[in-house]
């Protein structure tokens, strides 16, 4: 016969006193964590608008190149205008007016994100799938 002792099960998850990461109060904090978090939605924002900004960019500068290149649109005329600066006197508004919009959307959708990373209180898919 064996003196080893009877196996005992040990099980983390239902250790009790264990205090759970709150990541609203380590942003608060401004603790690594927190500013990990901060900076991460920085640089989203960051990139987003660099990517709406080369985006337009590009567009006002294929305009005058497209012009250059090509004779038929560079010699095209409304009322008596030609057409690359009919196009680049009123194309920059509603352009600018859309990207601008775009981008307020998609950096309202990444702050929103941000806070349901932060939110302490599990949504209501997160507490209905744990039962």
């Amino acid at each position: 016969m064996s003196d080893r002792p009877p196996r005992e099960r040990v099980v983390l998850s239902e250790r009790r006193g264990a205090r759970m990461v709150r990541t609203r109060v380590q942003v608060a904090e401004q603790s690594g964590i927190g500013e990990n978090l901060v900076r991460g939605l920085v640089r989203a924002q960051l990139g987003l608008a660099l990517r709406l900004g080369l985006a337009v960019a590009l567009i006002f500068v294929a305009v005058p190149i497209l012009g250059a290149t090509a004779e038929p649109f560079a010699s095209a005329t409304v009322f008596g205008i030609r057409l690359n600066w009919v196009i680049l006197g009123v194309l920059p508004y509603p352009l600018l007016y859309l990207a601008g919009r775009l981008y307020i959307r998609l950096a309202d959708q990444a702050e929103r994100d941000f806070v349901r990373l932060t939110d302490d209180d599990p949504g209501p898919a997160t507490r209905d799938s744990a039962r």
